[in-house]
């Protein structure tokens, strides 16, 4: 290390900077001054590609996973990749018996695919993109990326959906407007105005109107990342934020990117096989209990991993110079299943709640120490925290062919199809389906296709099969599903050709309940030198959770604070400061129609430079309007500067 760095002796050792690894853009100041040698906290970009030169060399250390999930694949990338740990010296403890965590994606045409659930992409996952822009592709030969893969599927095949909403058994309704009234747009706005830390346990029924919780808006928003009324106000604050700048595409889903295939073969299966190359090893069914921890003046040490494997308990000795990157929680937990006769549950029993082997080790970790949060406060009410998903495997039948009245594209193309989900507006359960470009797995036959179903109210009988979701088989949810699509008198000829594998899962949005400051822990907990925490359940500054970008963020912030790298991780993309999207979103929560004020911009911005960052004027010129009679010595002030210019 020294050879490597000796032409900059000087300088490092005359360095007193502190690495702020995870920067927040929503406190941060934005002035240069001579103190401010690093970037803004979201100034992304090629700049923070660096290479950061480690404080010491890493090559005795060793590292230990828990959880092979996309936080943990991606924490062992980075540590590879910018701590040059080498990559024979990681090792994978995963309790399932495959990687990938809830990101899935199995079977076959003969027994039914099962995936049980799917990712939603956005052109801003500054870390997802920064990882995957490394991995090697699916298909494309060397030396082209998953990123560049991705990219030349979406550049030449856009994604966008002509029946994003149905209603009256089968009718595409119109989706056009959010229907939001000022009141309600005004709601919004005062939310983003919001602090974070004044909205600790709030729900979103506590603070939204009726009006807004039955408009279009909400329906959108909440059916395309799974918010419910009773969820944290807080985690729909972020989003807002975080997705801003793809408000007006979410009507019609112009704003996503899809993989060609589902996200196990697409992201999970080409990121193992790299980190295998490299020598990291992964041991499966084994159950991580807790950790040894080693607490003194100095900070908290991790001594021992506590593992179970085939009912034999044993203690994986840690030194000082090891990591440890544990995944807290776990969404998809007790998924019950069912199929075409079965159905996953007979009823939704609460008593259970987070007694399972996935929550286990973070409540042990709490028991010892507040820095590690709270669990109960997310896996303590199944109720509502759970939702069910159905995949279906299909082979031509009368389903099939009403598809393809909902489609973009024909669905056995290989183009995009449905775009996204469509959702039933006058849906008991709040169902929605989608057909994602086909095939959907690699190996899949030209004459199946793949939809995944998806429902909300979990504690509501369906419309037609009048029982609750999770205690329906898998041909009564097709029963329901045909009835809304107005084929329930073909509906032998649908089960006959349809394998139904379904998935209850207690904790899909166990992420989004209330909480408050301290119930998430942070990456890396007070004190902790050898221990970061990744996933869902940990603290960031401003992302989102549900999301494989905050996922993927939470194992580079542990890696570039546990090593003390010279390295940082952008916030999240600034768009949300950018006066051209603020402007698109307030024409867009408006219908497309003139926001306060709009007419006076178009006057002064009219024939100048920045003419150009206001929203497309597809409306007719506002009548003058008391306001612009008591702005005219404004205007003519500016008519001025414009002449002198």
């Amino acid at each position: 290390m020294e050879k490597l760095t000796s032409k900059f002796d000087k300088v490092l050792n005359a360095s007193n900077v502190k690495v702020v690894h995870a920067p927040d853009a929503s406190k941060e100041i934005v002035r240069n001054t001579k103190e401010k040698s690093f970037p803004f906290a979201d100034q992304v970009g090629n700049y923070q590609r660096n290479k950061a030169v480690p404080l010491k060399s890493f090559d005795k250390s060793k590292v230990y996973i828990v959880g092979s999930g996309i936080a943990g694949l991606s924490a062992a990338y980075y540590f590879i990749r910018d701590g040059r740990i080498p990559g024979e010296n990681i090792i994978f403890i995963e309790q399932l018996h495959v990687e990938g965590g809830s990101m899935d994606g199995a079977g076959n045409a003969e027994d039914g695919y099962i995936i049980r659930g799917g990712r939603e992409m956005d052109f801003s996952y500054e870390n997802l993109w920064d990882l995957f822009q490394d991995i090697p592709a699916v298909e494309l030969p060397e030396p082209y990326s998953v990123l560049d893969e991705y990219r030349l599927l979406n550049d030449n095949d856009p994604n966008y959906s002509k029946s994003r909403l149905i209603n009256n058994r089968g009718q595409i309704k119109d989706f056009s407007k959010f229907g939001l009234n000022k009141k309600d747009q005004l709601s919004i706005v005062k939310l983003l105005l919001k602090k974070k830390e004044d909205l600790d346990d709030i729900t979103i029924e506590q603070y939204f109107s009726k009006t807004f919780l039955e408009s279009n808006f909400w329906t959108f928003w909440r059916t395309m990342f799974a918010f419910e009324n009773w969820h944290s106000l807080l985690e729909c604050k972020l989003y807002m934020h975080k997705f801003l700048h793809a408000i007006d595409g979410m009507r019609d889903f112009s704003c996503l990117v899809f993989p060609k295939y589902n996200q196990y073969d697409t992201f999970i299966k080409p990121l193992r096989e790299f980190l295998q190359q490299r020598g990291v090893k992964l041991q499966f069914n084994t159950l991580v209990k807790d950790l040894e921890l080693h607490s003194d003046i100095e900070g908290k040490l991790v001594k021992g991993i506590i593992t179970e494997r085939d009912g034999a308990e044993k203690i994986i000795p840690i030194t000082q110079d090891d990591y440890v990157i544990i995944t807290t929680g776990s969404m998809t937990e007790d998924t019950a299943y069912g199929n075409n006769t079965e159905a996953p549950i007979l009823q939704i029993d609460n008593s259970t709640s987070g007694m399972s082997p996935g929550w286990k080790l973070w409540k042990n970790l709490a028991a010892k120490s507040s820095i590690f949060g709270k669990p109960d406060k997310f896996c303590s009410n199944i109720e509502k925290s759970s939702w069910e998903s159905a995949t279906l495997t299909c082979k031509p039948s009368v389903l099939t062919e009403k598809l393809k009245e909902y489609t973009v594209n024909d669905p056995y193309s290989g183009k995009t199809a449905t775009g996204g989900i469509i959702t039933i507006t006058d849906s008991n359960w709040l169902m929605s389906f989608t057909c994602n470009r086909q095939p959907h797995f690699p190996t899949q036959p030209n004459d199946i296709l793949v939809l995944w179903v998806y429902a909300l109210y979990m504690d509501k009988e369906g419309n037609y099969i009048k029982k609750k979701m999770p205690e329906c088989t898998g041909n009564e949810i097709l029963n329901e599903l045909c009835y809304h699509l107005g084929i329930e008198d073909k509906i032998d000829n649908v089960i006959e050709n349809t394998i139904v594998r379904t998935s209850f899962m207690p904790y899909i949005t166990s992420m989004f309940m209330p909480r408050a400051k301290g119930d998430r822990p942070n990456v890396v907990p007070a004190g902790c030198k050898n221990l970061g925490l990744v996933g869902q359940f940990v603290e960031t500054n401003n992302d989102v959770v549900f999301t494989m970008e905050s996922s993927i963020r939470t194992a580079r912030i542990a890696v570039y604070e546990l090593l003390n790298l010279t390295k940082q991780v952008p916030d999240i993309n600034p768009l949300q400061y950018d006066i051209r999207q603020l402007l698109k979103a307030s024409s867009t929560l408006n219908d497309d129609q003139p926001f306060v004020g709009e007419g006076v911009l178009r006057k002064v911005l009219k024939n100048t430079y920045f003419e150009h960052i206001l929203p497309e004027d597809n409306h007719h010129e506002e009548k003058e309007s008391f306001l612009h009679e008591h702005l005219g010595k404004f205007k003519d002030w500016i008519s001025e500067i414009k002449e002198k210019i």
